[in-house]
This record gives C-alpha cells, structure tokens and sequence, in this order.
C-alpha cells in the first residue's frame, strides 16, 4: 500500500513539474515577444525622430518636441502626418515652424467655428 501511494505521489509531482515547465516556458515566450516589440518600436522610433531632423527647421522641431510633451499621441500623428506629406511631395523639405503651425491649425479641431446658440 504504501508503494502504490508513493507512486501517485511521484506522478503527481511530476505532473506538477511538467505544467511548471509550462507555465515557465509560455512566461518566457511572452517576455521575448514583449522584447522584441518594444525594441521594433524604438527603431521605428528613432528612424521617424532621424526623418524630423531631416524634414523639419530647428524651430519647427522644437515645437514638435513641445507638444510631444503635453499629448504625445497627437506628436506621433503629426510625425506620420509629415511623412506622409514628405513621401507624397506635398512639401520641400525642410518644413519651417510656420508651415507646421498651418498643418497644426488644419489638423486642430478647430474651436473658432463652434458656435453656440441659446434656447
């Protein structure tokens, strides 16, 4: 009797075993795939600040930094916005800080045409 139970008792730790390994290597997978998407995106981030450098005045940069600051999220679409302008010609590179103040006024919501009506 007591050599049966420490049979189960060996199959079950080696079935605790194996799904540790499991878990261990599914953990592990996930980690590398997480490394390798942040480092894919610091590439393609440092390959779109490079085509700033290259598409924008110094001025225009420093705006672009500026707002990076306070909504990142909008800096990133008027990067993609710049490239996109770039590759379809739109401009002569580099960008002045006036022509992106005209593109930030045009991808603004704009505020002064809201109008408000009372009831």
């Amino acid at each position: 009797m007591s050599a049966s139970n420490d049979d189960e008792l060996a199959m079950l730790r080696n079935q605790r075993k194996l799904e540790l390994q499991k878990q261990i290597e599914a953990q592990a997978s996930k980690q590398v795939e997480a490394e390798f998407a942040e480092q894919k995106k610091q590439i393609e981030n440092s390959a779109i600040d490079s085509a700033m450098k290259k598409l924008l005045t110094p001025d225009a940069r420093s705006r672009l930094a500026t707002i990076s600051l306070a909504t990142p999220e909008r800096s990133n679409q008027i990067k993609q916005s710049i490239i996109h302008m770039y590759e379809s010609k739109s401009f002569n590179p580099p960008m002045s800080d006036e022509q992106l103040k005209s593109l930030l006024l045009s991808q603004s919501k704009s505020r002064h045409s809201a109008s408000i009506r009372r009831i």
